[in-house]
C-alpha cells in the first residue's frame, strides 16, 4: 500500500508543470475573470483582459518557436512561474508588463520606433552609426525644436512613469 501512494506521489511530482499548468494559465483565469465581468470594478477586468492578451502573446510565441523551445529543459516550470506571477492579484504581474513593456508600443506605435531605432549605415564594412550619430541626423531632418521636445517628453516620461504625447497629454 505504502509504494503505491509513493509511486503515485512521485509521478504527480515528476509531472507537477503540465497538470498544474493548464490550472494555474485556464481554469483560474477563467473563473476570475467571469467573477470581475460580474462586479462593477472596472480594475479586475483590466487585470483580467491584460493577462488574456499576455497569454495570448505567450502562446503565439511558443507555436512560433516551438522546436526552439523545446531545447530548453525548464522552459515549462519558467513559464509556470511565469504565469503564476501574472495571475496572482498580489502581484499585478499582467498589469506591469503589460503597463510597462506593450502599452507604449500600442500607444504610439511610430514614436516608440523613432525612439528606439537607430539608422544603420548603408555600408557593410563600415562601423555602425552610434547614438550620436542618429540623434544629429534626427535633428537635420526634424530639426533641433523637435528633439528638444522628443527629449523633455522622454524626460518627463521616465520621472512619472506616463507617456506624453506631442500635446502634453499622459497616457
Amino acid at each position: 500500500m505504502g509504494s503505491g501512494a509513493g509511486s503515485f506521489l512521485k509521478v504527480l511530482l515528476k509531472n507537477f508543470d503540465v497538470l498544474a499548468g493548464p490550472v494555474i494559465s485556464l481554469l483560474y483565469p477563467l473563473y476570475a475573470s467571469v467573477r470581475a465581468i460580474e462586479s462593477e470594478s472596472r480594475a479586475d477586468d483590466r487585470q483580467w483582459l491584460t493577462y488574456w492578451v499576455l497569454y495570448s502573446m505567450i502562446s503565439l510565441l511558443e507555436l512560433t518557436f516551438s522546436k526552439v523551445i523545446e531545447w530548453i529543459p525548464i522552459w515549462s516550470y519558467a513559464k509556470l512561474i511565469f504565469t503564476c506571477w501574472l495571475v496572482i492579484p498580489y502581484f499585478s504581474g499582467a498589469a506591469y508588463v503589460y503597463e510597462h513593456y506593450l502599452r507604449p508600443f500600442f500607444i504610439d506605435p511610430q514614436q516608440t520606433i523613432k525612439i528606439w531605432y537607430i539608422p544603420r549605415k548603408k555600408d557593410f564594412f563600415s562601423k555602425p552609426d552610434d547614438i550620436l550619430t542618429a540623434a544629429e541626423r534626427y535633428i537635420e531632418e526634424n530639426g533641433t525644436e523637435a528633439f528638444e521636445k522628443l527629449i523633455h517628453r522622454a524626460d518627463k516620461s521616465r520621472s512619472s512613469g506616463y507617456i506624453y504625447d506631442d500635446d502634453g497629454y499622459r497616457y
